[in-house]
C-alpha cells in the first residue's frame, strides 16, 4: 500500500511512538507485543481475545547450536490489547511447515492441534491457538490478522470479493470462508503464490490479514487497509438511511434507563434458567440506531458473520416486542416475556438438532446471549460481567458490519450449518473444559450496605474474591470514593459498582437497586451491614438518639429489604438476605436501651422475613458479631468512651477487654464476619433459613436458646 502521514488517518488512530519503538529496536519480540497492544486498544480493529500477531526471528536452538527461525505468535485464549511475552506460543517453522508431510486432509485437520507441540521452541510459551499455520505458511516476518468491522463489512457483502478487488486493484488477495485451521494456513500459501505482490488477504465473512518486513511495516500496512475501507464504507453510506431509516423515536435517556433497570431482573432471571448469569447494558447510539431501524426484523435473525462474533453472541439475538410490554407491571413482566424465550429455546433446540453431528458435544444453554429492546437497547447476559459486556461489544462490531455491508450490497451472514460447526467445534468444546472451574460465587450480585469500610467492605472483598459482582455503598461520599478507589486498584471495572445509600431514605434505595440491575441484571444477596451505636445511661438517652438508632437498624434494615425481595422476585430465582445483627439482640446490658432493643428488633424482624419469604425461595439469615473494632465507624468517638466507660476499662484496653471475656479468647475482626456470611450463601445451606451464626469468640450469654 502506498505509504500515509499520521494526519491523513481518520477512521483508525495511528498510535506508533518513533522514541518507545526505538527502545525496543534490539528486540522483534518485544515490538511485536508493542504493534499488538497498538492494535488491540483500538475495538474498530479488532474484538477483546480476537485476532492474531506474529513475527519471525532467528533463534540458537539449545540443543544443536545451529540457528533456527522460530515464530513468535499470540497465544490460545489471550488478548492483543494486554498481550505480553508470556502470552506468545514460540514454534520452530521449519517443523511447524513440516506437517503438511503427514495431512490427511480437511476431514482430518482437527488433529494437527496436537502436533503443533512437536514444534515447541519455547516451553514456558503459551498453547498455540488454531490460527497458528495461518501465520506459519506465510513467509513474511510481521503478521497481523485483525477482524476490523469495515473490512468484515466487505468480506460479509454478497459482492464483497468484486469490491474488493476493485476497492484495492488487485493488492489484497480474497480465500473464501472457511474455518480456521491447518487447511485455511494452506489456503492462505496458495492465494499468495496465485497473487504475488499482494499486501493482504481478505478471509471472507472473517477478517483480515496484513503483513511487514518490519514491525512498523506491518503495523502501517494494517492501518492503510482498513483506512481505505473504512473510506469506501463512510462514501457509500452518504446520503442512505442505515438499516432503512428509523421507524420509532427512543424515549430520552432517563426514561431508557428507567425502562431498562425495570426489565433487567425478569431478563436476567429468564436467561438464568440453567446457571446464573451476569447482565451488561448499553443503549449505545450505534445500538439504538439499529434496534430502531426499519430493517432490525430482516437483520437480526441473520446472526453475524465473523466466526468471533458469533462465538460470543450466539446464533441470534432475542428481539422484545416495546408494545407488548408496555405500562406493565414489574411484578407480571417475567410472565409476559416467557413465551418470548420458549420461543427462543424451541428456535435454538431447532437449530442444535437439524445441524448436530454424531459426535457432537450435548446442547449448551439455550438462552439468548444478546436481547434487543427497541427504543430502550441492548442487553447480553453471560457467565461474569467481562463476558457479558465483551459480548455487548462484539454485538455492536456486528452491527458495524451490517450496516457497512448493506451499504455497499447486502448482508450474509454465515450458514447455521457453519455457524454450529464453529459453536460446537470439539476444538473449542476441549478449550471450554479446560476453562477454570467456577468461584462459590460466580454468577451472583451482592450488595452490600455500608460497605465503603469495615465490616461491609470486608462482606464485599469475601463477595468479590468469591467470585460474584458487589455494589459498594456508604452515606458518606469521602468514604465511598475511598473504598470505590480501594476496590478498583483490587478487582477492576467489572467486578463492582459505588453508589451512594442511605439506608433511612427509600429514593436512594432505590436508585441503588436500579443501578445494580443496570451494571449487573439485579441482585442475588442482599447484606443489611450499616449501622451505628449510641451508648448512654438511660437518662442521658435523648429522644433524637432513639430515633436515629431505630432508623439506621430497624426501618433501614426494613426499606433495603423490601426493595431487595422486589427485585428478587421479579427474577424468580430465589436469594438471600443476611443481617448483621450483634450479640446485644440477645445480651442485655449497661448503657445499652435504644442499641441494645434496635438489634433486637432487627433480629426479631429477620425472623419474620424469613417465615414470610420462604415462597419465594429467598432465605433470611442472621450473623451476631460482638466489638468488632477494626476499621468500624461504630468504634469512633464517643460509642467508644461510653463501652470502657460501663466496663470500667481504658478505651485503649477494650480489644483485649472484649477477648478475655470470651469463651475462645479471641479478638473478632471484620474478616470472620465476611466468613459467616459467606458460609450462609456459599452453597452448602441453600436450605437453612431463619438462622443466626454467632460470631462473637462465644459469649455464652448470647447462645441462642
Amino acid at each position: 500500500m502506498s505509504s500515509v502521514s499520521t494526519k491523513e488517518f481518520k477512521y483508525v488512530s495511528y498510535l506508533w511512538d518513533d522514541e518507545k519503538a526505538a527502545a525496543l529496536a534490539t528486540n522483534e519480540v518485544d515490538l511485536l507485543i508493542y504493534r499488538s497492544n497498538l492494535l488491540g486498544a483500538d475495538l474498530r480493529l479488532t474484538n477483546y481475545g480476537g485476532g492474531n500477531t506474529s513475527c519471525k526471528t532467528v533463534e540458537r536452538d539449545p540443543l544443536t547450536g545451529e540457528e533456527a527461525e522460530v515464530m513468535w505468535i499470540k497465544g490460545s485464549g489471550g488478548d492483543l490489547g494486554t498481550l505480553k511475552r508470556s502470552g506468545l506460543a514460540a514454534l520452530y517453522v521449519d517443523r511447524l511447515r513440516s506437517m503438511k508431510n503427514v495431512y490427511r486432509g480437511i476431514d482430518h485437520e482437527d488433529e494437527m492441534v496436537a502436533l503443533y507441540n512437536n514444534c515447541i521452541f519455547d516451553f514456558d510459551s503459551k498453547a498455540p491457538s488454531i490460527d497458528t499455520a495461518l501465520h506459519g505458511f506465510l513467509p513474511f516476518k510481521h503478521i497481523d490478522h485483525l477482524h476490523p468491522d469495515a473490512v468484515i463489512a466487505i468480506a460479509a457483502a454478497k459482492d464483497g470479493k468484486a469490491i474488493a478487488k476493485e476497492l484495492f486493484k488487485g493488492k489484497i488477495g480474497w480465500v473464501e470462508w472457511q474455518r480456521p485451521g491447518f487447511d485455511l494456513g494452506l489456503k492462505l500459501r496458495q492465494c499468495l503464490d496465485e497473487n504475488p505482490g499482494i499486501n493482504g488477504i481478505i478471509l471472507g465473512s472473517h477478517g483480515l490479514f496484513t503483513w511487514g518486513d518490519t514491525a512498523y511495516e506491518s503495523y502501517l500496512n494494517t492501518l492503510e487497509v482498513i483506512e481505505r475501507s473504512s473510506e469506501y464504507l463512510a462514501s457509500a453510506m452518504k446520503g442512505k438511511k442505515a438499516f432503512g431509516g428509523p421507524r420509532m423515536v427512543s424515549p430520552d435517556r432517563e426514561e431508557r434507563l428507567k425502562k431498562a433497570a425495570a426489565i433487567a431482573p425478569a431478563l436476567r432471571g429468564l436467561c438464568s434458567a440453567q446457571v446464573k448469569m451476569i447482565g451488561h447494558f448499553t443503549d449505545d447510539e450505534r445500538v439504538l440506531e439499529f434496534i430502531n431501524s426499519h430493517d432490525l426484523d430482516r437483520l437480526a435473525p441473520l446472526g453475524t458473520s465473523c466466526p468471533d462474533h458469533f462465538l460470543r453472541t450466539k446464533i441470534s439475538p432475542l428481539v422484545l416486542d416495546p408494545v407488548a410490554i408496555e405500562n406493565v407491571e414489574a411484578g407480571a413482566l417475567r410472565e409476559k416475556l416467557l413465551p418470548l424465550f420458549e420461543e427462543y429455546r424451541k428456535m435454538y433446540a431447532e437449530y442444535y438438532e437439524s445441524c448436530k453431528e454424531p459426535n457432537s458435544p450435548p446442547m449448551r444453554d439455550p438462552n439468548p446471549v444478546v436481547i434487543l429492546y427497541p427504543g430502550v437497547g441492548m442487553f447480553s447476559f453471560a457467565k461474569d460481567k467481562q463476558t457479558a459486556r465483551v459480548a455487548s461489544e462484539f454485538y455492536i462490531n456486528a452491527i458495524n458490519v451490517m450496516k457497512g455491508a448493506e451499504a455497499i450490497s447486502e448482508y450474509t451472514s454465515l450458514p447455521r450449518k457453519e455457524a454450529f460447526d464453529i459453536e460446537y467445534w470439539l476444538l473449542e468444546e476441549a478449550k471450554l473444559q479446560r476453562m477454570p472451574k467456577p468461584k462459590t460465587l460466580s454468577g451472583h450480585i451482592a450488595l452490600i450496605t455500608g460497605s465503603a469500610g469495615g465490616i461491609g467492605k470486608a462482606i464485599a472483598k469475601k463477595m468479590a474474591d468469591s467470585g460474584a459482582c458487589v455494589i459498594i455503598n456508604d452515606n458518606d461520599p469521602g468514604r465511598l470514593e475511598k473504598g470505590k478507589a480501594d476496590f478498583q486498584r483490587q478487582y477492576g471495572k467489572d467486578v463492582f459498582i459505588a453508589e451512594p445509600l442511605d439506608v433511612t431514605d427509600a429514593a436512594t434505595i432505590s436508585r441503588a437497586f436500579d443501578s445494580a440491575a443496570l451494571a449487573f441484571g439485579g441482585v442475588d444477596i442482599v447484606v443489611n451491614c450499616a449501622g451505628l451505636s449510641i451508648s448512654k445511661p438511660l437518662e442521658e438517652h435523648t429522644e433524637k438518639d432513639w430515633d436515629i438508632l431505630y432508623d439506621v437498624l430497624v426501618k433501614g434494615q426494613f426499606l433495603v429489604t423490601q426493595a431487595a425481595v422486589k427485585t428478587m422476585r421479579i427474577q424468580d430465582t430465589g436469594g438471600d438476605i443476611i443481617n448483621i445483627v450483634s450479640k446485644n439482640a440477645l445480651v442485655s446490658g449497661p448503657n445499652n436501651a435504644a442499641y441494645g432493643s434496635a438489634k433486637a428488633a432487627q433480629l426479631h424482624l429477620s425472623r419474620l422475613n424469613a417465615a414470610e419469604l420462604g415462597k419465594d425461595r429467598i432465605r433470611v439469615n442472621v450473623v451476631n458479631p460482638d466489638a468488632v473494632i477494626a476499621d468500624s465507624k461504630i468504634w469512633e468517638g464517643d460509642w467508644a468512651k461510653g463501652r470502657a466507660a460501663a466496663y470500667g476499662v481504658k478505651v485503649e484496653d477494650l480489644p483485649a477487654y472484649y477477648a478475655k471475656r470470651t469463651l475462645l479468647n479471641e479478638i473478632i475482626l471484620p474478616e470472620d464476619i465476611a466468613n459467616a456470611c459467606l458460609v450462609f450463601v456459599g452453597g452448602l445451606m441453600n436450605k437453612s433459613t431463619g438462622n443466626v451464626l454467632n460470631v462473637d469468640g462465644g459469649v455464652a450469654m448470647a447462645f441462642v436458646r
